[in-house]
């Protein structure tokens, strides 16, 4: 269940480097306002917003991959807890405010790898 768990913690941590691109890079492209539904005029309004959101995805992302590469399994295992247990608080306050999707794109996996590292913790 080990590799199970750090499978889905770097699964989680990808997605939220990927949201990073999104949101810091490619948000006024075609890739960033198709991903979030947004007019050309609406992503350039934007943007700036975004981008700092992006920063925070990225800080989450660099944590999850903190936690996999600690060599200290006590603290790494705590670490784990701590960022996906962000992750999952954010995909469910953005799903409740911002769009129901984001209950499956990231509170879905989010709450499978905590689970995941609980049981094999």
């Amino acid at each position: 269940m080990t590799v199970v768990a750090a499978f889905l913690v770097a699964l989680v941590a990808l997605e939220h480097f990927y949201i990073l691109v999104l949101e810091m890079f490619l948000w006024t492209k075609p890739a960033g306002r198709r991903a979030f539904g947004l007019s050309p005029e609406r992503a350039a309004a934007t943007r700036v917003m975004a981008a700092n959101q992006g920063l925070y995805n990225g800080f989450l992302a660099t944590g999850l991959v903190w936690a996999l590469l600690h060599p200290d399994a006590g603290f790494a295992f705590q670490l784990k807890l701590f960022f996906v247990g962000c992750v999952l608080v954010a995909g469910l306050y953005g799903g409740a405010t911002a769009a129901r999707k984001i209950w499956l794109i990231q509170a879905l996996p989010a709450a499978l790898a905590l689970i995941a590292v609980l049981i094999a913790g």
